[in-house]
């Protein structure tokens, strides 16, 4: 399933190499994952969640370093410092690879759900299909949408209530309603 949707594979290794070297304490996320776990779509990058602290990041940078994961930015530390997201690019492949820093429970139960797939060659850590929907309602761009209808499309078997119960606790923690309101139909809730 690389090629034509994917980014480079060599860039997919190196970030799965990383995510290694921290004990499997991270996943594979964004578009990638949608393209692996449901229907292909091209993503240009690719996005992981590494359960770390802030203060790890001057080692988090050399061992990306190490694995051919360059800052793609000037400042790259102290834009991670407040942003929690690490800009990289694969020097390789030129391929952007963004490591956002893990902190919320949720995301550390969704490393914990967290499964190895084998995709032709490649060997990657990727979150459940609900985890990922509800990574996908919190972001709420137009093509997290989209996303969020093709994985419910493919998992009929889904465990609605867990994504149902998830996305509501981050709809009224963020007091943003929409994150639930513009994916409810898609769920047929029970109210």
């Amino acid at each position: 399933m690389t090629g034509e949707f994917l980014p480079s594979e060599s860039a997919l290794l190196a970030l799965q190499r990383l995510i290694e070297r921290y004990d499997n304490q991270g996943i594979i996320i964004g578009g990638v994952a949608v393209s692996l776990l449901s229907k292909p779509r091209f993503t240009a990058d690719v996005d992981a969640l590494l359960l770390l602290d802030s203060d790890e990041l001057p080692n988090l940078l050399i061992i990306a370093e190490q694995e051919g994961l360059l800052p793609r930015i000037p400042d790259a530390l102290d834009f991670a410092r407040r942003h929690r997201v690490l800009l990289l690019q694969h020097h390789e492949s030129g391929v952007n690879v963004d490591i956002s820093l893990g902190l919320l429970p949720f995301e550390s139960e969704a490393i914990e759900h967290s499964h190895v797939r084998q995709i032709g060659t490649l060997t990657l850590r990727l979150p459940i299909p609900e985890d990922l929907i509800i990574f996908k309602a919190v972001a709420h761009r137009p093509k997290d949408l989209l996303d969020i209808q093709a994985i419910i499309e493919c998992y009929p078997d889904l465990d609605k209530q867990y994504v149902v119960q998830r996305v509501r606790e981050f709809a009224q923690l963020l007091e943003m309603p929409e994150l639930w309101d513009d994916i409810a139909p898609w769920l047929r809730s029970p109210k």
